[in-house]
């Protein structure tokens, strides 16, 4: 059934606290002169409908009103349909009457709900503000416009007194922009002999805890997160320390403990549901897709789904096809997710937190092997409020001969790779992409300028794959600056083989970089 969104008042307005124990819930609003309301504008209720009418009202003013209830009939360009309310409330002002007006803009407000029914006289003489009947028309203007084609603009960085000529050859290695160093990406920094030193694992567990320390609405669920401390250990002793309402062991059953947890980020919880391994996830692919990331946008931004899928991903050691795949590529084609993948403990830390206080659905690919390893960070990183910017990537080691871009576990293999070209003299640039989704396009675009020459190592198959993902954003973005074709590394095209010297073979390596680095440079 369709369903109307509210919207904050037009008077001056304060997000309020969260009401979990008021009758408006999480999307009421404060305002300095009337009580707790919200208004409710006319709705959507079909693909191509900008203006309609309310056929009839079914609530007078001063009913107590359910989420769910309907509200109105709405005459939309289709047919006549339902109009039901988001919110628990009481109906304290009805601003357009049945019948009287069949050219309603989408965005008109049409009613006003309260928070109490003995609040309900003071809105007997509330008028909406003119700026949202404003909005309401230019809304209908807007949407009266054919949609744009699908077609991605490609940006000029040309100099603004030469934009608007023809792009010019650009083949002369080593020209940089002007305007390049702001769009680079930061450079991590040498750390003091004394800096902190984390594993991954332990990385994530404390982002976790501290995270469900800060904010009562964050729990875990999963397979084997509470008693048996999780698969991988990442669970370790939340169980003891918040109980198990938020750390919730569940069956064998991705698919009913994802809904679950979507359901429950949808009245304002904030889930971390841990995949035994991301290729159990396709279990709950349907939820993840269809519930998690579209409802936002299908909601018109009323309902949103501050929930993290986390869990390793892609190739572990020995576990044959079904537990070898990397997900990377998949999830970051789905507008509505966002899509990240740490490397070290710096990563591990600060963009867990980070994916858990956004207000959209994240996946959060982790990787098995190096759940183990131990990296220093710096010690800003040990703050329970350190986070890492969701889009960014961050220049592991500055180059200027050709630029290595991977994520997860192939960072530390670039970084090998590097040091062993610049010992043939090859000054090789690595970026960690962190994030997939959004993907830091400028990040890359800039280092091309730089360097001119790209190799992007992954470990999942070269088909639409990252790899692709990043050679095509490229060719849009610094095509002119390049001297070489963009290079792919990637897993062979093949499922993951379970014998050890077919799986080693299936996989990149650190010479496998080495060789493809000196072919784009022309050094072999």
């Amino acid at each position: 059934m369709a369903r109307s969104r509210a919207t904050r008042s037009e008077e001056t307005l304060r997000p309020g606290v969260d009401h979990l124990g008021s009758t408006l819930g999480r999307r009421a609003w404060t305002s300095k002169t009337l009580p707790a309301h919200v208004v409710v504008p006319f709705p959507s209720l079909s693909p191509t409908m900008t203006r309609g009418g309310i056929a009839s009202w079914k609530k007078t003013v001063g009913d107590a009103v359910v989420a769910g209830d309907v509200l109105a009939e709405v005459q939309t360009d289709k047919a006549t349909m339902e109009m039901e309310s988001m919110e628990d409330g009481y109906l304290a002002k009805i601003l357009v009457d049945a019948g009287e007006n069949d050219d309603v803009p989408v965005g008109k407000p049409v009613a006003v709900m309260c928070e109490r029914a003995e609040d309900v006289g003071a809105f007997a003489d509330y008028e909406p503000a003119a700026d949202a009947e404003a909005t309401a028309e230019a809304t209908a203007e807007t949407n009266a416009v054919p949609a744009a084609r699908a077609v991605l603009e490609r940006p000029d960085y040309r100099p603004i007194k030469e934009q608007g000529g023809l792009t010019r050859n650009s083949r002369a290695s080593g020209r940089v922009d002007a305007g390049t160093e702001s769009r680079a990406a930061p450079i991590a920094r040498a750390l003091p002999a004394d800096a902190p030193r984390m594993t991954v694992r332990d990385a994530l567990n404390s982002a976790l805890s501290e995270e469900m320390a800060r904010d009562e609405k964050v729990y875990i669920m999963g397979e084997e997160v509470g008693d048996y401390q999780g698969a991988y250990k990442i669970t370790k002793g939340l169980l003891q320390k918040y109980g198990a309402e938020r750390v919730r062991d569940t069956p064998i059953t991705e698919a009913g403990f994802t809904g679950i947890g979507i359901g429950s980020a949808f009245m304002g919880l904030k889930p971390v549901i841990e995949f035994m391994t991301f290729n159990f996830s396709m279990q709950a692919i349907d939820h993840i897709v269809n519930s998690a990331a579209k409802t936002l946008y299908m909601s018109a931004g009323a309902i949103s789904s501050p929930i993290v899928f986390r869990g390793p991903n892609g190739a572990a050691a020995g576990v044959g096809a079904q537990h070898s795949q990397c997900f990377a590529a998949w999830y970051m084609s789905i507008p509505g997710l966002k899509v990240l993948a740490p490397y070290d403990a710096e990563d591990a830390r600060g963009l867990l937190k980070a994916a858990i206080r956004d207000p959209d659905p994240v996946v959060f690919l982790e990787n098995e092997l190096l759940y183990g390893q131990e990296f220093a960070l710096p010690k800003e990183a040990m703050d329970e409020d350190f986070t890492i910017p969701i889009g960014k990537a961050v220049v592991m080691k500055p180059g200027a001969d050709v630029t290595l871009v991977a994520f997860s576990k192939m960072v530390g293999y670039c970084l090998q790779a590097a040091e062993k070209l610049r010992e043939e003299g090859i000054d090789a640039e690595v970026i960690n992409l962190r994030s997939l989704r959004p993907l830091d396009r400028d990040a890359l675009a800039a280092s091309v300028r730089k360097t001119n020459r790209m190799v992007v190592v992954e470990e999942g198959w070269p088909q639409c794959g990252v790899g692709a993902e990043i050679s095509a954003v490229v060719n849009e973005d610094a095509f002119d600056h390049l001297d070489a074709p963009v290079e792919r590394i990637t897993g062979v095209d093949v499922p993951m083989p379970y014998a050890q010297n077919l799986e080693e073979r299936a996989l990149p390596t650190v010479d496998d970089i080495v060789r493809v680095a000196r072919r784009v440079t022309y050094r072999d």
